[in-house]
């Protein structure tokens, strides 16, 4: 009678187990509409508010969800067993390699070697193919340090850029793609000022550093200075926020956002003309900034140029050329009068003003796609992000490599730092915002959900980190900005 090989009974091993997983899954898929029936009939006979084409929809989303555990649960069965049955066949054939005879250590060595490597091997696919779902179910301790506190809803088309002021009262402003800019009262969330002089698209907004005054760039080709005044209302108790939780993904649908629609800037006062006008540029001009001290300002366009003004002239003091497509961006240094200009070149340029007579400039080449913003933070260093989906820390006196890479899931638009603590919020288009530390740890994802976050695209985030209530704000193209309380000491101590 012939002797069956080894390698013959474990293939006729392996054969069996599929057979037996693939029945399994038969009969799993043969008793789901069963399953399915008893649940409703249950169901039926329950007093429910629930119309019964959304009991059916629930009904059917539980059963997908059953299903695919019930398929992960025989897959892990599965390799599980496979695992062993590989360890035991190793063990077994280490008794004779290639007819040699080893001592009886050199065989355990090599049998466990060998044994190792492949189920390794075969635990590292049963994580990945369990990550996916265990990780929705991890708890996360981001929701405690990161809450939700103010929603800032006037708008009438997305917004582009969010700026805090420096001088006292304290307010938030906006710009909009719907031609205006707003300043908020942070407290209350209501609407103080309304600007309508651009007639294109508010494309920035930023406060001087010592006056009442806003500085905005717009699509109509020029950047206007105006002044506000503005009086804070007395603030009134609000709901909480914070007591929605998790991470689902839900898009907004049109009937949401046509009830977070609300024109709240209607009955706010209205400033209709600016101070100045800087009026230079060819085409839409996306940014502008003040340099220290506020007698000068600077604008980025789409007409590939950056341009020097001086205020209170409004002459045109330097043309800044050199990038070879349109400008992203532009940021001062808070004390210093240095510049940096980003591009959709994948560079990004420091400009540097310190002395009258010498104007240099540095290129730093390191990005492989748009460059949507780079800015300052204390000391030598600058924070650039792209939309090739990576943040990089540069030391400015090294160009030829950063000294960070924070990669992502999503292209990041205009980021910020808070300069004290030195943490970078990430905006993105994936709605998202991370917050990451100056050497690329990350610390944080703000919480997103289908009642709190943004549900479009972020596209900007500030910083104002001497404010009680709120520390970081978010803005977004769901015609929202949102105000967020950080428990910053919490936040580096998880780190």
């Amino acid at each position: 009678m012939p002797i069956e090989s080894g390698s013959c009974a474990s293939a006729r091993q392996a054969k069996q187990k599929r057979k037996s997983h693939s029945l399994s899954i038969r009969r799993t898929n043969s008793s789901e509409q069963e399953r399915a029936g008893l649940q409703r009939d249950m169901l039926e006979g329950q007093d429910s508010k629930l119309p019964s084409a959304v009991r059916n929809t629930l009904l059917e989303l539980f059963g997908q969800i059953e299903r695919e555990f019930e398929n992960l649960y025989i897959e892990n069965l599965e390799l599980r067993r496979e695992i062993d049955t590989l360890n035991e066949r190793l063990a077994g054939e280490g008794q004779a390699v290639d007819g040699a005879e080893l001592s009886k250590g050199q065989l355990k060595t090599k049998a466990s070697h060998s044994t190792s490597q492949l189920s390794q091997k075969l635990k590292t696919t049963y994580k990945a193919s369990t990550s996916k779902i265990v990780s929705s179910f991890k708890t996360t301790t981001s929701r405690a340090i990161c809450q939700l506190v103010k929603e800032y809803v006037g708008h009438r088309d997305g917004i582009w850029d969010v700026s805090v002021a420096k001088t006292q009262p304290v307010v938030l402003g906006t710009a909009s793609a719907d031609h205006t800019a707003l300043l908020w009262s942070i407290e209350t969330g209501k609407c103080l000022v309304k600007y309508v002089g651009h007639v294109g698209s508010v494309n920035s907004i930023k406060f001087h550093p010592t006056e009442q005054v806003a500085l905005t760039a717009s699509g109509d080709q020029t950047a206007h200075i105006w002044r506000y005044i503005v009086q804070l209302p007395t603030p009134q108790p609000t709901a909480d926020c914070n007591q929605v939780s998790g991470e689902d993904e839900v898009e907004c649908s049109d009937k949401d956002e046509a009830d977070a629609d609300g024109d709240g800037s209607s009955d706010c006062p209205t400033v209709r003309a600016p101070l100045t006008s800087l009026k230079s540029h060819q085409g839409v001009v996306i940014a502008a900034d003040w340099l220290v001290g506020g007698k000068q300002a600077v604008t980025a366009s789409w007409d590939r140029t950056a341009n020097l003004y001086d205020v209170e002239t409004s002459e045109l003091v330097h043309s800044l050329t050199g990038h070879d497509q349109e400008l992203t961006h532009c940021c001062t240094h808070p004390t210093q009068r240095l510049v940096v200009t980003s591009s959709r070149d994948t560079t990004f340029r420091l400009w540097d003003f310190r002395d009258p007579s010498i104007h240099s400039v540095n290129v730093f080449q390191g990005h492989t796609d748009t460059v949507t913003s780079a800015v300052f933070t204390v000391g030598d260093n600058v924070v650039s992000g792209s939309d090739d989906r990576t943040v990089k820390v540069w030391d400015l006196k090294n160009m030829r490599s950063p000294i960070a890479t924070i990669r992502t899931d999503s292209a990041v638009n205009r980021i910020n730092v808070c300069v004290g603590q030195r943490i970078i919020a990430l905006p993105h288009d994936n709605r998202q915002v991370r917050l990451f530390d100056m050497s690329g740890v990350r610390l944080a994802r703000l919480p997103r959900s289908n009642r709190q976050g943004h549900r479009r695209m972020v596209c900007c985030s500030a910083w104002c980190e001497d404010h009680p209530i709120c520390n970081l704000f978010t803005c977004g193209f769901d015609r929202q900005a949102i105000g967020w309380n950080i428990n910053i000491p919490a936040l580096l101590q998880e780190k």
